[in-house]
């Protein structure tokens, strides 16, 4: 009884640890994708630069 009492706890902590790395992942992403949306929301208020560039490879 005592080994699967271990192999019980130790699929416990197995799932334990996924359901924290998803939240984790999914989290990151929602950051992500904010700070995405801000830094375009920064860049269209830029006014237009008066300067063009000409780059040839």
């Amino acid at each position: 009884m005592d080994m699967m009492s271990g192999i019980a706890s130790t699929g416990m902590a197995y799932s334990q640890a996924q359901l924290a790395t998803d939240y984790s992942m999914a989290l990151t992403k929602k950051v992500m994708d904010s700070a995405e949306e801000l830094a375009l929301g920064e860049l269209e208020m830029l006014p237009p630069s008066p300067y063009t560039f000409d780059v040839y490879a």
